[in-house]
């Protein structure tokens, strides 16, 4: 039985917020910048504010054994929270002390504050790198300390290994490989990878997304097989963190993001990929979280002609998106979307997806969801046994419109909604094609809720040849009630049928 804290290398980020004591022993926290608040500016060419975030901490360690944490936050608080609520962590409290036992390894949050300047805390399963030898010409190997690199390009049968106590500035890359790894207990920070401005616009009647800046992903892959991303933690990403495109057998596990708080920095956004597992990752995101999509071409100048290309290409297809778990995560959603089909669904079909045994800590926008704006037959979804805390008021997403436009929350009893499933066109993603989708046999089963607002469901087709079909949502329950049709707040169009709601 054994535990281990990872070191940390002080960045310029570096606050302390908590004293925190394992065992006794005491231990630094790492930081992050996270967003504040559900305020986007989506005018080109312009990152949100600063003022618009804070600096939280986060510990990362790996164990199998319990521990007992003794956490002291700087600041006075009168309650605690730790999430998931179904960690079941009951925390003492005493001389401005909280105190708990960890069972076993898990990703959560103390939170004094509410969800503001929260305590992330990461404790891994141990790991077992034993296989890999640094000194191989096929391992890029980064040590502790702080690593400038820019960009890394991976090939075939190359691992990229980031130590413990390493942080990597760095974009990472890869396209038409095989066997391919991103292992590691390290940080690959993305806080120098700036915007490319094109051309200057201001936000007077602007809605659409930044289109006159270059932006780069933090780890993208395209049409690579066999791609393991493993243990790391990614902060602080420009735009995407993980952005799979036509990949085959994907496995990411353990995966830590956090730091998000600028425009589009969802967490991992996959693109046509078949044979995905994603499995025991926490994610804080601003934007979605984890999404399943068609392939995102609404920039290009033909946007019919540039899917053809990306769907058939070397002699293969990769028109759909097909056999997909993603299971056993947590979830804190700043901005956006949890879990999501969509929202750019250019493939021929998207199918046999299921989500499960996920807890939502925090949320913002809609929470289990399918949006279908392309031409997609989406079909055989399941979201299942699922947990979703509401907070007691739940900030409500606004989008700023200048720079003397302040962040306040509009409605004090906002509910997001809880589980949906859309085909429409999209006034800016829809482009360039008349193709629409239709989504079918779409299952949300076995969510509990946490939280005093009404749960809410939307079901829209778009029309009589597009519809939304056979949709169940089944044992649904809040704060333990078992939930019946007249508990919800629902919005079903005519181009909706057989729903069962039971």
């Amino acid at each position: 039985m054994s535990y281990k804290v990872y070191p940390i290398t002080k960045t310029d980020l570096f606050t302390e917020n908590y004293k925190i004591k394992i065992n006794g022993k005491e231990y630094l926290p790492d930081t992050a910048r996270v967003s504040a608040y559900p305020f986007n500016r989506r005018w080109p060419g312009h990152q949100r504010s600063i003022d618009q975030t804070e600096l939280v901490n986060f510990l990362s360690l790996e164990t199998d054994e319990a521990l007992e944490f003794e956490i002291i936050p700087k600041d006075t608080f009168e309650k605690v929270e730790i999430r998931p609520l179904t960690l079941g962590i009951k925390p003492e409290i005493s001389d401005g002390k909280i105190r708990f036992t960890l069972p076993k390894a898990a990703y959560f949050t103390v939170e004094p504050y509410g969800r503001q300047n929260a305590l992330h805390i990461f404790a891994d399963p141990l790991s077992d790198y034993s296989d890999i030898d640094k000194n191989s010409p096929n391992v890029i190997y980064f040590g502790k300390g702080e690593h400038d690199v820019g960009m890394i390009r991976l090939e075939s049968n190359q691992t990229l290994f980031i130590d413990e106590g390493a942080v990597v500035y760095a974009c990472i890359r890869a396209t038409d490989a095989e066997n391919i790894k991103i292992l590691g207990r390290g940080i690959l920070d993305n806080s120098r990878n700036k915007e490319k401005i094109k051309f200057e616009v201001n936000a007077e009647n602007n809605n659409s997304a930044v289109n006159n800046a270059e932006r780069l992903h933090t780890i993208q892959t395209e049409y690579c097989t066999n791609v393991t991303i493993e243990g790391i933690t990614v902060r602080d990403s420009l735009v995407y963190n993980i952005k799979p495109v036509a990949c085959e057998n994907l496995d990411i596990s353990n995966v830590k993001i956090i730091g998000n708080w600028r425009y589009n920095s969802d967490g991992i956004d996959m693109h046509n990929c078949v044979n995905v597992h994603i499995n025991n990752c926490f994610l804080r995101t601003f934007d979605d979280c984890i999404c399943v999509k068609g392939f995102d071409l609404f920039f290009e100048d033909n946007v019919m002609e540039a899917a053809n290309k990306a769907m058939y290409r070397n002699g293969k297809s990769y028109d759909a998106f097909k056999n997909a778990v993603v299971e056993n995560c947590v979830l804190w959603n700043d901005w956006g979307k949890c879990l999501e089909i969509g929202a750019e669904t250019k493939a021929e079909e998207i199918y046999n997806i299921e989500f499960r045994n996920c807890n939502i800590i925090h949320v913002t926008g809609p929470v289990l969801d399918c949006m279908n704006v392309d031409w997609a037959d989406v079909h055989d979804i399941s979201y299942h046994d699922i947990n979703v805390e509401y907070d007691e008021t739940i900030l409500q997403p606004v989008i700023q419109t200048s720079d003397s436009h302040k962040y306040v929350n509009p409605d004090r009893d906002y509910s997001p909604a809880l589980c949906s499933s859309n085909v429409i066109r999209h006034f800016e993603y829809s482009k360039g094609s008349t193709r629409l989708g239709r989504n079918r046999r779409i299952t949300f089963e076995n969510v509990n809720i946490f939280g005093r607002q009404t749960p809410k469901l939307i079901f829209k087709g778009f029309d009589a040849e597009h519809m939304c079909t056979e949709i169940t949502v089944r044992n649904i329950f809040q704060n333990g009630k078992k939930l019946e049709m007249k508990d919800f707040y629902t919005e079903i169009n005519e181009f909706t049928e057989n729903v069962i709601i039971e």
